[in-house]
């Protein structure tokens, strides 16, 4: 029936398990907790069949640190877990008891850092171990730079590794979309040569059965996260303020997060001044942990694009057809999801103010002589958003 390979059955058997994992991970698109609309049912499960090329490669094509690529998580079309409308981040797997050498040109990203992490009980794996942040990083007189991960010490910039150190993590925040430059960097082992090994039946059986699991349990622990602001509307509140666990946290900052629920007759006001940061920004996504598209709409701003009032106060404005306000935050057919803000290397934390009004009433709400933006500066502004995002993905 099966030929003449032995493995036959173990394969089929592999792949009719890895249908039936990611089969049973479309359930919880369908709980109660998760919205009813049509566009929520959706791109929930957009949001499973685009994961599946994020867990492979974790699971299956790039799990070896014996032979590690630095290869990036998320992108416009890949998204997971409250991805930050600026970044591009990237990453390999490594052994905390081996050494590897990071090198290449560091770019221009306004706010940029490494992070070493152990294992751990989340699908991104546990707390940091260590951490270099750009400005601790210095680069030759061409951009270049180099780290050394290792369990031994080692002159230039190093970062000790130990038994349990899982993986390398760089981030990278843009500010200046269209002017500032991605990292072109590259991983290598030292200890040895790298050798890839040989694929087999049970290698390729057991990556897919857990690539599948991953997208269950990662989507799975982010419909569980942010029930806890959900049950919390329009109130900012860190991460750690809601879960004491371990997790690959953003150096230098700690990102406050609401849920937002606005109807199509509503408007939501955010308001808040922003501290002097090294870098900030707000990042606007749906109930998935998903941002919008931001190639094509706009939903998110940082201290280059926002357009600040004189009072130095930033006003955001959540509403279903476009306000004229230069800060906007475009719901792109969704009724509640999340808003994110970010101050990176400030001195304090300002905690946003939500007001939710009636949409008629949206200009009696707010300030006197509040900034405004005409349809002509609107379509500049999407246009320089997509060649800022062509920029950085190199697309």
């Amino acid at each position: 029936m099966y030929g003449d390979n032995d493995n036959d059955v173990l394969l089929r058997e592999g792949w009719q398990a890895f249908c039936q994992e990611l089969a049973d991970a479309g359930e919880l698109i369908f709980r109660d907790t998760a919205p009813r609309a049509d566009i929520d049912r959706a791109k929930g499960l957009r949001l499973l069949a685009r994961n599946i090329a994020l867990g492979l490669q974790f699971q299956l094509d790039n799990q070896d640190p014996g032979c590690p690529e630095l290869m990036h998580y998320f992108d416009p079309v890949r998204k997971q877990g409250g991805d930050n409308t600026d970044a591009l981040y990237r990453g390999a797997p490594i052994n905390g008891e081996l050494s590897y050498r990071i090198s290449g040109y560091r770019g221009s990203a306004k706010y940029f850092a490494v992070t070493v992490l152990e294992d751990g009980n989340t699908p991104w794996g546990g707390g940091v171990i260590a951490s270099l942040m750009g400005s601790d990083i210095e680069v030759d007189e061409h951009g270049f730079f180099e780290i050394i991960l290792s369990p031994t010490p080692h002159t230039g910039h190093w970062i000790q590794t130990k038994p349990g150190a899982w993986r390398v993590t760089f981030r990278e925040f843009f500010a200046d979309w269209e002017n500032e430059v991605p990292m072109d960097a590259s991983i290598e082992l030292l200890d040895r040569e790298p050798v890839e090994r040989m694929l087999t039946p049970e290698k390729v059986t057991e990556g897919l059965i857990r690539s599948a699991r991953w997208v269950r349990e990662s989507t799975e622990y982010w419909a569980m996260m942010i029930a806890h602001w959900k049950n919390r509307p329009h109130q900012f509140m860190s991460y750690r303020q809601l879960e004491d666990n371990d997790i690959d946290a953003t150096p230098g900052g700690e990102p406050l997060i609401a849920y937002w629920q606005v109807a199509e007759d509503e408007a939501l006001i955010v308001r808040v001044t922003p501290p002097k940061a090294d870098y900030w920004a707000v990042e606007f996504g749906n109930h998935w942990w998903e941002t919008m598209d931001y190639r094509y709409r706009l939903c998110s701003t940082n201290c280059h694009h926002a357009v600040l009032e004189d009072s130095g106060e930033l006003l955001l404005v959540v509403s279903h057809d476009d306000p004229g306000l230069p800060n906007w935050l475009d719901p792109s057919g969704h009724e509640e999801g999340y808003i994110t803000v970010r101050w990176m290397g400030a001195a304090h934390y300002p905690q946003p103010v939500c007001e939710k009004v009636a949409r008629k009433d949206l200009f009696d709400c707010l300030p006197n002589n509040h900034k405004t933006i005409t349809q002509e500066q609107r379509i500049l502004q999407l246009r320089a958003r997509r060649r800022g995002v062509l920029n950085r993905f190199k697309v």
